[in-house]
């Protein structure tokens, strides 16, 4: 009989048959956790729309892996990401032009604090969905790793009305 050992990533949790992958250079995460992501990212991709979905996934798992070798601009627009897409109903599409304009204000982004409630909602949950049902979980993970991030709303909020057009 073969002892199967996991490995939990460090950024959400999520417990995965270990693989033996080094860790992220760009997330807060573990190799197995950063592979389902790109199959996920994968499947978007082959399956395009236009209202670009991708972008909430970038988004979800970029705050869900916030951490000390991540870049303050990608848990910042992650955590824009995820207002517009989920307070706002931005489709990805949207999301993106957001990114683009705040791009070219060229602001200082501050460090961020992650927060330490625990995550029940992964990429794996989305990846794990049957295909008809993978948007709706999309989302409902996207909810989810905003409001985990609750301390950074009022932040959020405020940096989007400061500085973009149609928020």
């Amino acid at each position: 009989m073969a002892i199967v050992i996991n490995k939990i990533c460090p950024g959400c949790g999520v417990n995965l048959p270990n693989q033996n992958l080094a860790p992220s250079d760009q997330y807060h995460a573990s190799g197995e956790c950063l592979q389902i992501y790109h199959e996920l990212s994968a499947i978007f991709i082959m399956n395009p729309d236009l209202n670009f979905r991708t972008q909430h996934a970038v988004d979800a798992y970029g705050a869900q892996h916030s951490g000390s070798k991540v870049k303050n601009i990608r848990t910042a627009f992650s955590l824009i990401g995820l207002y517009l897409a989920v307070e706002r109903k931005y489709t990805g599409r949207q999301v993106q032009q957001a990114h683009m304009e705040l791009a070219q204000k060229n602001l200082k982004w501050s460090s961020f604090i992650e927060p330490t409630r625990p995550y029940t909602l992964t990429v794996a949950d989305v990846l794990g969905t049957a295909e008809e049902k993978r948007n709706d979980m999309l989302m409902a993970w996207s909810k989810h790793v905003w409001e985990i991030w609750e301390d950074y709303h009022e932040w959020t909020r405020n940096i989007c009305k400061s500085n973009l057009k149609y928020v």
